[in-house]
């Protein structure tokens, strides 16, 4: 009777200890996107008014997705709109003569977890379209709300410009502690400038970017504080 409880004591510590399998791994992993072309104007979309386009948009398919979040942002008007599909596809009535960014996040019912692709921008062209508007300076710093600590009394604004036509001529800086900032320096090539604060105060501004066939487009506002 001994041996017999002791062999089965054996044999529960022996299951018990077994290594447990883990449990597969179900987050679904990030796309690959495919139209339209990333920084090309968009030649593909179905015109429906005289100021707006239908335009399709497609990516690869994901692993372990079950369906995707299609997010496209107007970047002059800062608003974004979001679709769910299940398949890789998806159309959406669009703004003619206005650049655009999008991307795509891959879903599952198995996980709360996502996976957000590149973003890409494009421009969604419209009649008679001979050059291209330079897309709006994207702000990296400091970044909307940000609360910052000044350098010697300085904070140093920084942005990135890009453009599908011409060349960007150069930019304009706005800047001010109220919320219609001032034009403070006009045409500066480089894409970050130096400027004087004070502590406790909260600061507005924007960037015009202007390309050398005269077109030019606005960031929108900003604002951050000083510590």
């Amino acid at each position: 009777m001994r041996n017999w409880i002791y062999s089965l004591f054996i044999v529960l510590i022996i299951t018990g200890c077994g290594k447990k399998t883990p449990p597969p791994d179900v987050t679904p992993v990030a796309t690959n996107l495919v139209s339209p072309l990333k920084d090309q104007p968009c030649t593909t979309g179905t015109i429906i008014s005289a100021d707006k386009s239908t335009v399709a948009f497609t990516w690869e398919a994901a692993d372990k997705a079950e369906g995707y979040t299609l997010a496209i942002k107007n970047l002059l008007t800062k608003v974004e709109t979001k679709q769910t599909v299940t398949s890789t596809q998806a159309t959406a009535d669009l703004l003619r003569n206005t650049p655009y960014s999008w991307y795509v996040i891959s879903t599952s019912t198995k996980t709360k977890a996502t996976a957000q692709s590149a973003t890409w921008k494009f421009y969604n062209a419209g009649a008679g379209t001979v050059s291209y508007p330079p897309y709006p300076a994207e702000i990296t710093a400091p970044l909307f709300g940000d609360n910052v600590t000044a350098s010697a009394g300085n904070v140093t604004l920084k942005w990135t410009g890009s453009t599908l036509g011409a060349a960007i001529k150069g930019y304009d800086i706005y800047f001010g502690d109220n919320n219609s900032p001032a034009l403070i320096k006009s045409n500066i090539s480089d894409t970050q400038y130096q400027v004087a604060v004070k502590t406790s105060t909260t600061y507005y501004w924007r960037i015009v970017t202007i390309d050398i066939a005269g077109n030019y487009t606005d960031s929108g506002i900003y604002q951050f504080s000083v510590k």
